[in-house]
C-alpha cells in the first residue's frame, strides 16, 4: 500500500468541523448521539466540548450513508446497523471508495478536455 502523504494526523475533530465533514446541522449530530447509543463522542471541560474521534467519525459516515445518501427512515437505519453492522459497514465503505473512484475520474476527464 502507498504512503498516503494527504492523510490527516488530528486526532480531535468539533462538532463544527464533523458537521462542516458532512454537509449536517450540529443539532443534527446531537440527535444522532441520542438515537445511536454507540455514538458517544469524547466530552472535556465544565462545557461538555465534544471531541469526535476517527472511530466517531466512522461511525456517523456510517449512518449518513444510511440515511441521507440512501433515505432510510432512523428507525430502519438502526434496524439494518444492528442486524448486520459489518454488512453495512462494508456497503458504506464500498460507496465512499466509489465516489472517490468518480470524482477522481472527473478530474482526469476534465483535465483531458483542457489538452484537446
Amino acid at each position: 500500500m502507498a504512503l498516503n502523504l494527504n492523510k490527516n494526523l488530528k486526532l480531535y475533530y468539533s462538532i463544527k468541523e464533523v458537521a462542516a465533514m458532512f454537509g449536517l446541522n450540529e443539532s443534527t449530530l446531537r440527535y444522532w448521539e441520542q438515537e445511536f447509543p454507540y455514538l458517544k463522542p469524547k466530552t472535556s471541560g465544565p462545557a461538555k466540548v465534544r471531541q469526535y474521534q476517527e472511530k466517531d467519525i466512522e461511525q456517523i459516515r456510517l449512518i449518513h450513508n444510511l440515511v441521507k445518501v440512501r433515505g432510510f427512515k432512523l428507525a430502519a437505519a438502526k434496524k439494518i446497523i444492528n442486524q448486520n453492522r459489518d454488512g453495512a459497514d462494508r456497503r458504506a465503505e464500498v460507496l465512499t471508495r466509489l465516489i472517490d473512484i468518480r470524482d477522481d475520474l472527473q478530474l482526469m476527464k476534465r483535465q483531458l478536455d483542457g489538452l484537446q
